[in-house]
């Protein structure tokens, strides 16, 4: 059977390139058998990934997030994902909360984010005080502190990725330099916010220059996804979560 020892299904803004890339490349047969990905697009019209007309977009997904899940869910996933960072600080902790209960009793499955997601990873490896790098507008990325900040935790610095204003053209190279410059000393960990921006494959190397965690949206979406569904094998070469059960 197709996934034998863990389905996951993730739903992806419409116009971005990176999350199934990432998530092939961490969840790769060859170093972890028997896990299946399965990928659904959510609605959203407008320019994919440009800063204009974020928050339209963003409303969008949600609006259409009930038929997603119910067509993502025929391939009957361990868990739905809802791959899209941003969308948790539009909601708010409560609304979230309130959607995902929703959305897990409708479909039969279990149901989170990118940003819970986020948030598991961050308890898991005992980090409080949190550096923020994201690829958004600076408006949508005091949004994500304050929504750090909602849970619990102490953002000592953010930024946000200073680009020509569309996040699907950002590379790995930038998200490195982002990282770089947002963290301070007084930081724990390090936390590069967006699944359109490249990032797994500098979280490494990023973690051996700045001698402390640094994780992203998508890899924090495989190991909760992972590690959900009972799945507790480390993967080397993403950062240190991915090795942690």
């Amino acid at each position: 059977m197709i996934g034998y020892r863990a389905r996951l299904g993730f739903l992806l803004p419409p116009g971005n390139p990176t999350i199934e890339p990432e998530m092939m490349a961490m969840a790769s047969p060859g170093a972890l058998g028997g896990v299946s990905l399965h990928f659904h697009r959510m609605v959203a019209r407008g320019t994919p990934g440009a800063l204009d007309g974020q928050a339209e977009r963003n409303a969008s997904m949600v609006a259409h997030l009930d038929e997603s899940i119910e067509m993502l869910a025929l391939v009957k996933p361990d868990i739905v994902v809802i791959a899209h960072t941003a969308t948790s600080y539009d909601l708010g902790r409560e609304a979230e909360d309130a959607l995902l209960a929703r959305l897990a009793k409708a479909s039969g499955t279990r149901v989170t984010t990118a940003f819970a997601s986020v948030a598991a990873a961050l308890e898991r490896l005992g980090v409080n005080r949190v550096a923020l790098g994201a690829p958004y507008s600076a408006e949508t990325t005091a949004k994500g502190k304050a929504h750090l900040e909602a849970h619990g935790f102490t953002v000592v610095s953010h930024d946000n990725l200073k680009h020509a204003g569309n996040i699907y053209d950002t590379t790995a190279e930038e998200a490195y330099r982002l990282a770089r410059s947002v963290d301070v000393p007084q930081a724990q960990a390090v936390f590069l916010s967006g699944t359109g921006m490249p990032t797994v494959s500098v979280l490494d190397m990023l973690e051996a220059d700045l001698q402390k965690p640094v994780i992203s949206s998508n890899s924090a979406m495989m190991w909760l996804a992972l590690r959900a569904c009972g799945v507790n094998q480390p993967i080397a070469g993403f950062g240190r979560l991915l090795t942690l059960d």
